[in-house]
């Protein structure tokens, strides 16, 4: 089957170096055939971008908008905030469906994985291109689990703008502190919507202030909420001074009526919004000198008279700048504040040509994404995204060009500019896109084929899913022989697995889930092995001699030093020889076979008889390290996870006892509302079954987050209880 990949491509050509990025887009399965759209059966859907009834505009247009009039956004989020129902109504409002899906029924364009429909959760990032008003905008429904984490990075890299979708009767969650810290560190801007204000105890002040304190961001307050809770019909537009109120009878959104705020009429809301917009007003000043002497010179007086579009236009910038985000909100279930949310994205978040990126690229087939459909184009002008096909050898994270040789050129001269330019802008940072930071796995567990002649197939199908999701591991144990799956959670190995039944036809048995420890030693050892060997007429002879010593610091690999005795003797090939030795070493520990951290190795003699193969010299210094390791002081560390549940009043008690039992470290209990939120840490091992144990004490009312904190040293209670149930005696 042909690998797709996703891409973004930007404005100029640098020299002759064509760039592309290519992002996975493991969803999209049906087979290609050429100039046809594929329609997804059970969903009626509209026309696609440019089509108007059965008219074509010119298909350059359809194709390549001006670029000024592209988004390419991202809709992110903490699990359970709507995303996807915001993006379902995204659809319907621009016309790309004609009927409203829902995450229950498990009926919505971005989510059709069977594994998503199921669970009622997005699990892997869908693609959809649609027109809004005139703007073309490309749209990337994230994974808002923890265990998906990775697919929130690889789509950030390569878009201009972000929504950020919050509940508004809990604010900041655990995974959107994540998905904010990702979105900062791609330096994307982002737009806030608050949705649920339909929701009990939904609070448009809790949402706002908790942006302010926990993701230490700037709002922009652009709307005020009509009523909330149940009696939430409509919003305030700040910056126009206009209410937007949403008829009850209308079942689907699509009427609702924007009138200005009177005196007369409103005395109460027009009030307020006045003191809304002139504080967000001076908010802007602040913020971008250019609007700010424009109100100082015209407008100081009465900032009634400042027109709508020069404070849009201000807040633009300051989106772009990153140094404040808008704040709107709404109600996505209800069909309520969609329509100037789409609005925003087109005012406020960057086209591809207000982004830093300089890319170019060119490729023999492409397609435009529409979820689970596609349909190819001639050709795609900078500022798309796109598909691409056929890529056999690419993956997650790589920038294509078009030969080495002009990606090394172009290097040297951005590098060249980059120092002269070193305040302004490093042009070298810009000729890659940046890679994934793909975390470490915390589960493992084996994988076994239904028969032995089924095992190739595995092993195909093992290969695929790697290089659509870089966060699952896969290895051989070397004991027994069997395959390894590695991943970041319960439901990210259960998804793979059934993924493999469904896709890929293969009945797998999965071996006992795991957790995937390390191991470190306590104090400086010293060890000494020679090794002997003669291969046919050839001998191989090295004696080794180095130091295993703790470090201060964490570090998963170890750290590789040279006595001042061998340092000038020694070979670069030996080097290598007796690096790979040592890295081999750590790989498995002396105690539960998990990998060593927290280790500096010290070589301090390397005597090597002529003839002896880099080979046999590894094989030595992994043997020595070994024995060094063995000697050690030992201890185990166990993963950390950050913890946070979201608990009614009534079942706090129960919940803290149970947290007490696993081993938990609470930190603080907050108040969220009329919930209670527990935030601590619990060690990984503990929360196997935890969603199952959780739903029992709570009558199913309680919500949990977790996320890998560190790796921390287990006490030797817990240390020796562990080997014992390793080893069979308990």
């Amino acid at each position: 089957m042909s690998n797709l990949r996703i891409f973004a491509v930007n404005r100029k050509k640098i020299s002759s170096l064509h760039y592309f990025n290519n992002m996975c887009s493991s969803k999209i399965r049906a087979s290609l055939k050429r100039l046809k759209l594929h329609v997804l059966l059970g969903r009626n859907y509209s026309s696609l971008p440019g089509l108007i009834g059965n008219d074509i505009k010119s298909l350059h247009s359809i194709i390549n908008p001006p670029i000024a009039k592209i988004r390419n956004i991202g809709i992110m989020a903490h699990i359970d905030a709507g995303k996807t129902t915001t993006t379902e109504r995204i659809l319907y409002y621009s016309g790309y469906t004609r009927s409203l899906g829902d995450v229950d029924d498990g009926d919505t364009v971005t989510d059709f994985m069977a594994q998503e429909r199921e669970r009622g959760i997005t699990i892997q990032s869908a693609a959809v291109t649609f027109d809004w008003k005139g703007y073309r905008i490309n749209l990337i429904d994230t994974p808002g689990h923890v265990d998906f984490t990775l697919e929130v990075e690889r789509c950030l890299r390569v878009l201009d703008g972000a929504v950020a979708v919050f509940d508004a009767s809990a604010g900041v969650e655990a995974q959107t502190l994540t998905v904010w810290r990702q979105a900062d560190k791609h330096k994307v801007p982002r737009i806030c919507f608050l949705n649920k204000m339909d929701k009990i105890g939904a609070s448009f002040n809790y949402a706002v202030e908790s942006i302010r304190e926990k993701l230490k961001a700037k709002p922009l307050l652009l709307q005020l909420p009509i009523g909330e809770g149940k009696a939430f019909k409509g919003v305030v537009d700040v910056v126009s001074k206009e209410k937007l109120l949403w008829n009850p009878n209308s079942d689907d959104g699509k009427d609702f009526e924007r009138k200005p705020l009177l005196e007369m009429s409103d005395p109460k809301l027009l009030k307020e919004t006045t003191e809304a917009r002139n504080a967000l007003i001076e908010q802007v000043a602040d913020l971008d000198d250019e609007f700010a002497d424009l109100v100082l010179g015209e407008f100081s007086e009465n900032f009634d008279l400042l027109p709508a579009e020069k404070l849009q236009t201000a807040i633009h910038r300051v989106t772009l700048a990153q140094t404040a985000v808008p704040v709107l909100c709404g109600s996505a279930l209800k069909n309520k504040g969609v329509q100037p949310l789409l609005d925003a994205i087109t005012m406020y978040l960057p086209s591809p040509e207000e982004r830093n990126y300089e890319f170019l690229e060119r490729i023999s087939r492409l397609l435009l994404p529409f979820a689970d459909q596609h349909i190819e184009i001639p050709l795609l002008t900078a500022g798309n995204i796109a598909l691409t096909v056929g890529l056999k050898h690419t993956a997650t994270g790589d920038t294509i060009v078009s030969s080495k040789s002009s990606a090394l050129a172009a290097s040297r001269r951005a590098r060249r500019e980059g120092e002269k330019k070193q305040k302004e802008n490093n042009e070298t940072e810009r000729l890659l896109l940046a890679g994934v930071e793909i975390p470490e796995p915390v589960f493992f567990c084996t994988i076994e084929p239904p028969s032995v002649a089924k095992q190739p197939d595995l092993d195909h199908a093992l290969k695929c899913l790697q290089r659509e999701d870089p966060s699952l591991k896969v290895k051989l144990d070397p004991d027994s022989g069997q395959t390894v799956l590695c991943g970041m959670g319960e439901l990210h190995i259960e998804i793979i697995h059934d993924r493999i039944k469904r896709e890929y036809g293969l009945e797998t048995y999965l071996g006992p889930l795991q957790v995937a420890y390390r191991e470190a030693i306590l104090n400086s050892v010293r060890a000494t092995d020679t090794l002997d060997r003669t291969l046919g007429d050839k001998r191989h002879l090295v004696t080794v001699e180095l130091e295993a010593k703790p470090m201060e610091t964490a570090s998963l690999l170890p750290v590789i030093e040279y006595a001042a005795s061998v340092a000038g003797d020694l070979s670069q090939a030996s080097r290598e020889a007796f690096e790979n030795g040592v890295h081999s070493a750590c790989l498995q520990g002396p105690l539960l076979g998990s990998p060593v951290q927290d280790v500096a190795v010290t070589l301090h003699s390397l005597v090597i008889h002529p003839g002896t193969s880099t080979t046999m010299i590894s094989a030595c210094v992994s043997r020595c390290l070994q024995k060094a390791l063995k000697k050690a002081d030992k201890q185990i560390l166990e993963p950390l996870m950050n913890l946070e549940v979201t608990v009614s009043r009534d079942y706090l008690s129960p919940v803290l006892a149970d947290l007490a039992q696993r081993r938990g470290n609470i930190q603080e209990i907050q108040s969220r509302q009329d919930n209670k939120v527990v935030i601590g840490f619990v060690p990984l091992a503990e929360t196997m079954g935890y969603s199952t144990v959780l739903r029992t004490l709570t009558s199913g009312s309680a919500t949990f987050a977790l996320e890998l904190s560190n790796y921390q040293a287990m006490n030797p209670q817990d240390q020796s209880t562990l080997l014992s149930q390793r080893h069979g005696l308990s």
